[in-house]
């Protein structure tokens, strides 16, 4: 007896289905990537103006935050069903809707960030003849990177999972294929795309943290510091509690 495809018999794992749809799931990785990539570079340019606003007081901090975390707190479904009148059913809704998500993450963030740089660095660039604009470009934004890069990392893990509720629309990259696949109970579509999103998460939070590392050389060496004293210090204190002992 001939041994039956892996297709016919819907296993879960099936090769044959990776090698037969190959270009369906490159267009809708590459779909996936596209809609992840432009939501969260958008959702960066909103956020830091929006994060510089709430830095004035609280006047604008509480109607900033409050926004956003509201924004992210509206069902998906209820999200792309307000937007359906301004977008109609296209890519730019999906986008849209992914940046208001990214917005609570990214400006807390960015917020954060700008919080953390000491004061006496304000002051000294102050000092030698800085304005608010050279300030904030030059000083602040550049040692607020960390945690704004730690802000990106989180809203893009987001956005790659929340991209797939975009198939509602047709616009949902690899959710394009997960949600027919488990409305027909077609197995090896369900894993072969999910497992695809979840590879895509994995590489772009790698890269953004190869990114992180390399834009912010003086958090390496704080780290390095810290391990190389951590180590002294256990080593000093070893031969004490031998004495002691």
């Amino acid at each position: 007896m001939a041994e039956q495809s892996c297709l016919v018999a819907n296993d879960w794992l099936c090769w044959e289905y990776v090698t037969s749809r190959s270009q369906e799931l490159t267009d809708a990785t590459v779909e996936h990537v596209w809609i992840t990539a432009v939501s969260v570079l958008i959702g960066l340019v909103v956020s830091v103006p929006l994060a510089l606003l709430a830095r004035r007081g609280r006047r604008w901090a509480a109607p900033v935050l409050g926004l956003t975390t509201l924004l992210y707190t509206i069902p998906s479904l209820a999200m792309f069903s307000l937007l359906l009148p301004l977008f109609g059913l296209s890519a730019t809704l999906v986008v849209t809707g992914l940046v208001l998500y990214s917005l609570t993450i990214l400006v807390r963030n960015v917020i954060a960030g700008l919080e953390a740089v000491p004061e006496d660095v304000r002051e000294a660039a102050r000092g030698m003849g800085y304005g608010p604009a050279r300030l904030l470009w030059q000083v602040e934004l550049p040692l607020a990177l960390p945690a704004l890069l730690a802000g990106v990392r989180i809203a893009t893990v987001s956005t790659v999972a929340l991209t797939t509720v975009g198939s509602i629309v047709g616009k949902g990259g690899l959710g394009n294929l997960i949600a027919p696949a488990v409305n027909s109970s077609f197995k090896a579509q369900v894993l072969t795309a999910s497992v695809l999103c979840v590879l895509l998460a994995l590489v772009a939070d790698l890269l953004l943290l190869g990114a992180q590392r390399l834009l912010t050389p003086w958090t390496r060496g704080d780290r390095t510091s810290r391990t190389s004293r951590g180590s002294r210090t256990g080593r000093s204190a070893r031969p004490a509690s031998v004495k002691g002992a």
